[in-house]
């Protein structure tokens, strides 16, 4: 998965500490992990989430994955609106990431080359989630800019992560 680069002018994502989980688990018990999948939505199709929110979380990405399921996905929380800077450095996998806006509008998708350590930025400063999929998933599924991700679901998934959705602007 792709790595967190800090990059001189960007908001420094990695040094964020995102919040911790809640002191209530999940109703089902203790809360989820960063290996749980969650079905999510963004437009018509459903992508399985791992949800990257803490910093460790977000730095490790899909690093060394070879395992990303065709509708499988990573998507990394922020809990401030900001531009987004990633890099491939250990991903064997090609990616597509998507920048979503607070709201979950689709803004902008780039493509993401396999060990490539040249930063990939998003061109918006006003994003706050950032979808990681296999190459190619966002076209074939026809998931263009404007596309919607079911915020109410992802609030869901923070929450059987242990985490307040609200901190999260949900």
């Amino acid at each position: 998965m792709a790595t967190i680069l800090l990059a001189a002018g960007l908001v420094a994502c990695a040094k964020e500490k995102p919040a911790g989980p809640t002191t209530t688990a999940a109703a089902s018990g203790a809360p989820k992990t960063v290996r749980d999948f969650f079905p999510i939505k963004v437009g018509d199709a459903t992508v399985r989430m791992q949800l990257a929110v803490r910093s460790e979380e977000m730095q490790r990405g899909l690093m060394d994955r070879r395992d990303l399921g065709r509708d499988d996905g990573m998507i990394f929380v922020y809990d401030k609106v900001q531009q987004m800077t990633f890099w491939m450095r250990n991903t064997p996998t090609p990616l597509d990431i998507g920048f979503f806006t607070s709201d979950g509008t689709l803004v902008e998708v780039l493509a993401m080359h396999p060990f490539d350590e040249n930063t990939v930025a998003s061109h918006s400063k006003e994003l706050r989630f950032a979808l990681e999929t296999n190459q190619g998933w966002y076209r074939a599924n026809g998931i263009k800019p404007g596309a919607k991700l079911d915020v109410r679901a992802l609030a869901g998934a923070l929450r059987a992560r242990g985490f307040k959705a609200e901190k999260f602007g949900l």
